[in-house]
Parts: structure tokens; C-alpha cells; sequence
């Protein structure tokens, strides 16, 4: 399954109910894994994003569909970016000619 790294900026109204993030979460993995995919790690951050998620999913349409859901909560913004695995990234520059 395609890894994708989620960058998530808290909303007004994400940061304003924050004690409910934790709740927010598991909700949040809890969907993505009825979609097929599955967040494999989560991490609070510093910096220009509040939080950070490394997610497998089945494939592009799946995890445009998840951010829809996820963004029509209102809580946070999100930016997603394509992960390689050391595997892939060998096997692409093994490729090149």
C-alpha cells in the first residue's frame, strides 16, 4: 500500500476544543482502517504543523476521500506528500538509466 506523510495545522476550532483531540483521533483511525488503510504512526509536533501522521492506503482515491471526511470536521487543515519506503526508493534509483 502507498505511504503518505499528513501535516495537519490545527483550525480555530481544533485548537479551541483540544481536549477533545485524543477522542478526535481515534475516530479518525478508526475510519481510515473501515476504509482499508490504517495510520501507522502519529506524532504532536513543533514547528508549522501541529501534528503529523504516516498513513498506508489502498490508493489515491481512498486517501482523497479520507481527507474530504477529515477536513469536513473542521479541526485541522491538512498537506500530504507521497512517502517511499527504502525498498521503493532503491528499487526507482536501481531503475534509472
Amino acid at each position: 500500500m502507498p505511504t503518505y506523510l499528513l501535516q495537519s495545522q490545527w483550525t480555530d476550532q481544533g485548537i479551541r476544543n483540544v481536549k477533545e483531540s485524543v477522542k478526535r483521533l481515534d475516530l479518525g483511525k478508526k475510519k481510515l482502517k473501515e476504509m482499508g488503510g490504517e495510520i501507522k504512526a502519529f506524532y504532536l509536533t513543533t514547528g508549522p504543523y501541529d501534528m503529523l501522521a504516516i498513513v498506508d492506503v489502498l490508493n489515491d482515491a481512498v486517501l482523497a476521500e479520507y481527507l474530504l471526511w477529515l477536513g469536513s470536521q473542521g479541526n485541522i487543515r491538512t498537506q500530504t506528500v507521497r512517502a517511499f519506503t527504502e525498498d521503493e526508493f532503491r528499487r526507482i534509483v536501481g531503475g534509472l538509466t
